[in-house]
C-alpha cells in the first residue's frame, strides 16, 4: 500500500484565483458560443463576455490558465479562442 503522507497534498493554490474571478456565478453560456452561432450575435456575446473580463482581478492569471491548457474554446482573461491562438503563456 502506498505511503499516503508522501504525496505533495492539494494544489488548491494552483486554482485559488478562480474564488476571486468577475465571471464567478455568472451563466456560463456567455462565455462559451452555442455551436452555429455566427456574426453580429456571437460578436455581440463575445463583446458582453470581454466586458466582464475587463473589470476581473484575475484576468491575467485566466489568461494564463487557458494558455497553458489550450483552451479551444470560449473567452478567458479577455480573449476568444481565435485572439489566442498562436499565443503562449510565455508570451504574456
Amino acid at each position: 500500500m502506498p505511503d499516503l503522507t508522501l504525496l505533495p497534498g492539494q494544489a488548491l493554490h494552483h486554482w485559488d484565483w478562480q474564488a476571486d474571478a468577475a465571471c464567478r456565478g455568472l451563466d456560463p453560456n456567455r462565455f462559451f458560443h452555442p455551436a452555429g452561432e455566427r456574426g453580429d450575435e456571437r460578436e455581440d456575446r463575445d463583446e458582453a463576455a470581454k466586458r466582464v473580463c475587463a473589470v476581473c482581478p484575475v484576468r491575467l492569471m485566466c489568461l494564463e490558465h487557458a494558455l497553458r491548457t489550450h483552451e479551444s474554446f470560449g473567452v478567458w482573461g479577455g480573449l476568444t479562442e481565435d485572439e489566442r491562438r498562436g499565443m503562449s503563456p510565455g508570451s504574456l
